[in-house]
């Protein structure tokens, strides 16, 4: 699903319509991790005896950053308040299961002090060894007390999305092209590791080799650790089985994207129902270089449907029940869904995953799966000069061929001869 924007990040897909390795071992306290901190640099402050407010506390999240990457426990506490130390341990320890290979904060707001209290928000960049090229993004609000005339922290809390490490233990599991990472038991974790592998050389075979070609996923064990780490309302997206996110403002060609599992959506699904969406979801990582602002959810969602379903030997009334029943009653005309369409909780949300499918499916069917992916790229190349209609037009004629009104045409031909009967 690539329905909409949470938090900054790019969403992909519904999965309730499908329906038809151990963890890594805690010690305490955590070893040192032998690797170097992305610090935040403090301003300068010219001309001053003593640091400002602003710089100690930019000096302080340095320190911090450093102290977590390395797991260097004495070096952490030493920043935080007392009263934090407890809960700050128990993070640390968490945070001792995942592979990172870079933690950095940035301010990004930040209130002058209130006598001894100040607080500030700021970006936290996390990155895992081997998966990603740039790190996710995290916005965090964090609150610092003058103690003994030094600043501390006192908290860190996440605004939106919170990270893997605020919701408990982390398992981790590695697979052959995948990473697993979250608070689900091993034996989900294994699983959803396995899907992911088998995904991987699927999605290559269509796309190319010109992406990572490996995955991480985060699998949390309840629906509102999955909301939490959206950091939305879990009940809209109590249906959706799987997202899948980038970090803003990431360089085009190496986001972190994550795809994080929705663990009670996804259990329910087929072992069909699972692989589809998967290799939906590896889609959307496969083609996030190629994924702009302006890229027709329609032409997003339905290609990574197409890839998603490519293979399994579905029929079209199989992957299609909503727009078959729908094909069949009295006037109906196939139209491509808006954007908003595909938001969670939409009443039509199933219908509109099908619409694209369909009309996606027709593009490999009669012009072929290479001209498909090359409309794709196409689309995401070049943005729109005037009214999206003009502009896919242009992208319909010079990719498959016919305009966006015989395409469109087409498309309600074959809906028709392939569903309403």
């Amino acid at each position: 699903m690539d329905g909409g924007a949470v938090g900054g990040s790019v969403l992909s897909r519904r999965a309730a319509l499908l329906l038809a390795a151990a963890g890594l071992v805690q010690l305490s306290p955590p070893a040192v991790r032998t690797v170097p901190a992305t610090v935040v640099a403090p301003s300068a402050s010219a001309g001053a005896t003593r640091p400002s407010a602003r710089s100690a506390v930019e000096a302080l999240l340095a320190d911090r950053a450093r102290a977590q990457l390395r797991l260097d426990r004495s070096a952490l506490l030493a920043g935080v308040t007392p009263a934090s130390r407890p809960a700050e341990q128990a993070a640390l320890a968490r945070l001792a299961q995942l592979p990172l290979a870079e933690l950095s904060y940035r301010i990004t707001e930040f209130a002058e002090p209130v006598g001894g209290t100040l607080t500030l928000t700021a970006e936290l960049g996390w990155r895992i060894a081997d998966f990603d090229d740039h790190p996710a993004v995290l916005t965090r609000r964090i609150g610092c007390e003058l103690v003994d005339g030094a600043w501390l922290l006192s908290s860190d809390r996440p605004v939106g999305g919170a990270a893997l490490w605020d919701l408990g233990e982390i398992r981790a599991v590695r697979g052959t092209h995948s990473i697993v990472l979250g608070q689900a038991d091993p034996a989900a974790l294994a699983a959803a590791a396995a899907a992911a592998d088998r995904a991987v050389p699927l999605v290559t075979e269509l796309w190319g080799g010109d992406w990572p070609g490996r995955l991480l996923l985060e699998h949390p064990a309840t629906g509102e650790q999955f909301a939490q780490l959206l950091g939305v309302s879990a009940d809209g997206y109590a249906g959706i089985a799987a997202v899948t996110t980038a970090a803003a403002g990431a360089p085009v060609h190496s986001p972190a994207d994550r795809v994080l599992i929705n663990p009670q959506a996804y259990a329910g699904l087929s072992e069909l129902g699972r692989r589809v969406v998967t290799v939906h979801e590896a889609a959307h990582v496969a083609t996030r270089a190629d994924t702009r602002p302006w890229t027709p959810l329609w032409l997003s969602e339905g290609v990574a449907d197409y890839t998603g379903y490519r293979g399994t030997g579905r029929t079209p009334r199989q992957i299609a029940p909503e727009l078959a029943k729908a094909a069949a009653a009295k006037g109906f005309t196939a139209v491509l869904p808006a954007d908003g369409d595909f938001a969670a909780g939409s009443a039509g949300i199933g219908l509109a995953y099908e619409l694209a499918w369909s009309a996606c499916d027709l593009i490999a069917r009669r012009y072929g799966e290479q001209r498909l992916v090359a409309l794709y790229r196409a689309a995401g190349a070049t943005p729109p000069a005037g009214s999206r209609e003009e502009w896919l037009d242009g992208l319909l004629r010079a990719g498959p061929g016919p305009g966006l009104a015989d395409f469109t045409r087409e498309w309600g031909e074959d809906v028709h001869q392939r569903f309403a009967h």
